[in-house]
């Protein structure tokens, strides 16, 4: 299925993204995800995470600052940086009338994919995420983990160069997960960019090639696992945990730090 080769080095470049509600959700975040890059977004609740995609995806206006997709510049050109962006949200939204194969063929002729391409596409990405046997069935029967499944298919069919998701893994039996990180991964290998806020630190710590973690609406720190362990060291060493604890141990270290220094 892979089929990305990304133009930029860079699929996502934040430079000083604000947005305020009541008080400030995003404040001043810097952000750089590489083109190839698995990138996991990780925080408290309220952090700034699900704000920070919605400005990513053009779904939410931000207040100041800097967005480039894939090189485009998102702000200026919204239109053009959401024909290489899919978005998958924590809720799968789906047409429950109609079968995934139905549905995949019409989200590929809302992108504007050719009839004959969508139809492969749409073949492609049911066998890829093991949906064939259920491809001519209403998703209205569907569990969550089917229908999440359908909603990653439905954002793939396009062939976005970067897939922002928020949550993706909520509520997926152990099956499902998995073939949900295959794709995703296989989509890293082949060039694309994948940013995901997640709440299971175990899945950030297995799959992500870089770890950002936000507090505030500000990036408080980012690196590999092993980056973050080094940079929590102290915290973790006057909280009792042996070097080389889990992200869990790290992010609560990480987390209390810019708590402290707040």
């Amino acid at each position: 299925m892979p089929h990305i080769s990304p133009p930029a080095p860079f699929g996502l470049e934040i430079h000083g993204l604000i947005k305020r509600f009541d008080r400030p959700a995003v404040d001043g975040l810097e952000l750089a995800v590489r083109a190839g890059e698995f990138y996991a977004l990780v925080g408290p609740n309220g952090a700034g995470k699900t704000t920070t995609l919605r400005m990513i995806a053009s779904l939410l206006r931000p207040d100041g600052g800097t967005i480039r997709v894939g090189g485009i510049d998102a702000l200026a050109d919204p239109v053009a940086a959401k024909r290489i962006i899919a978005w998958v949200s924590d809720e799968p939204m789906i047409y429950d009338k109609l079968t995934p194969r139905e549905y995949l063929e019409f989200v590929a002729g809302l992108w504007g994919v050719e009839s004959k391409l969508g139809a492969a596409r749409a073949a492609e990405l049911l066998d890829w995420l093991e949906l064939m046997p259920h491809a001519d069935e209403r998703c209205e029967g569907f569990s969550k983990g089917m229908r999440q499944k359908v909603t990653l298919a439905g954002a793939l069919v396009h062939d976005p160069r970067v897939i922002i998701l928020d949550e993706p893994l909520t509520g997926l039996d152990a099956g499902s997960a998995r073939q949900v990180k295959t794709v995703l991964r296989e989509r890293t290998q082949a060039g694309g960019t994948v940013i995901m806020t997640t709440h299971i630190l175990e899945v950030a710590e297995r799959m992500a090639d870089r770890i950002g973690i936000i507090a505030h609406g500000r990036l408080i720190a980012e690196g590999t696992l092993e980056e973050l362990r080094h940079r929590a060291g102290m915290q973790q060493a006057a909280a009792g945990v042996r070097d080389g604890g889990s992200l869990e141990d790290t992010f609560l270290a990480l987390v209390a730090e810019e708590a402290q220094a707040a």
